[in-house]
């Protein structure tokens, strides 16, 4: 007998199932036939007009999602409206029936393969970052961070927001520093078994990118200053007065940097655009182009990406 998530993955890929309409589709429409009597019938699954598959809804795949845990919203619509519903709901039929032939269907195992193919979706998605002209480009920044601590709660043990916060820095030095004066890895890569300093090493400064300064990060700046490097730390805003308090706990107040990733990238945008605010949207995308382009180089997760979104 084939694996049932072999004959599952084999249906989805021959069907092209990973848009928001078609997996609506599956998660409902396994729900609605667990009980019934095979051979399943089409017909049975088609309004009277015979134009939309019954019995598809926005409230419906929000309340089984969430027996899954999932409490992202897939489709408001619920597949209702999707181009080729009735199509794929045809073929899935086909599909079952065709299983069943060959040996009982287990729906709870078949419903759960497809809450995961959901969860994959929302995990490949980019993140968003809207500029718009009505807040300050910290807000939006802001919106975006809050997007990747979302992702990262949603998938323990992931760090979206570090990630996030490295590339970006990483984006701004690229458009203002000369080509090959640093060196940029990948967010999970350590400093020490790349014998780095930190995050980012150009000329005599050090860049250390966190999301939580600790007492090793404390450590790695005194060793910075003990080799004549001058460190910077560059965290999320309300992280500061907590790095700021590390290093003063440990002797080094007034002798390491402390930004917030917000106005560090804000400062930029302001300087390139030369504070006119028709040219703010182009320097934020020549900022997320840059990013979009690292995460391609270091990363293998394609979630990590940054859409940019000018309004």
């Amino acid at each position: 007998m084939i694996n049932p998530e072999e004959r599952l993955k084999h249906f989805q890929i021959e069907n092209n199932i990973t848009t928001k309409g078609s997996l609506s589709l599956v998660v409902q429409f396994t729900r609605m036939v667990k009980d019934k009597e095979f051979p399943l019938n089409s017909d049975d699954f088609q309004t009277s007009s015979r134009g939309q598959v019954a019995g598809l809804g926005g409230a419906n795949l929000k309340k089984i999602l969430k027996e899954h845990g999932i409490v992202q919203q897939l489709s408001s619509e619920g597949g209702r409206t999707s181009r080729g519903s009735m199509g794929l709901m045809i073929k899935y039929v086909d599909f079952l029936n065709a299983w069943n032939d060959e040996e009982s269907v287990d729906f709870s195992a078949v419903e759960a393969f497809w809450a995961e193919q959901v969860r994959e979706y929302f995990r490949n998605q980019p993140f968003i970052l809207t500029s718009d002209t009505s807040k300050t480009i910290v807000a939006n920044l802001d919106e975006l961070f809050e997007q990747a601590k979302k992702r990262q709660k949603q998938n323990p043990g992931t760090q979206y927001l570090g990630a996030v916060l490295q590339h970006l820095v990483g984006a701004k030095l690229r458009l203002i520093m000369p080509e090959g004066s640093f060196e940029i890895h990948g967010a999970s890569v350590a400093d020490d078994p790349t014998d780095r300093n930190g995050d980012f090493v150009t000329g005599d400064t050090v860049i250390h990118c966190t999301t939580m300064p600790g007492a090793p990060l404390i450590e790695k700046c005194k060793a910075n200053l003990r080799a004549d490097y001058h460190p910077i730390i560059i965290t999320i805003f309300e992280r500061v007065h907590t790095a700021l308090n590390l290093a003063e706990d440990a002797g080094l107040a007034g002798r390491v940097e402390v930004w917030d990733i917000q106005q560090f990238l804000s400062a930029n945008v302001y300087e390139h655009s030369l504070f006119d605010e028709a040219k703010r949207n182009s320097t934020l995308s020549d900022i997320i182009d840059q990013y979009n382009k690292i995460v391609l180089e270091t990363e293998t997760d394609p979630s990590l990406r940054i859409e940019f979104e000018a309004r």
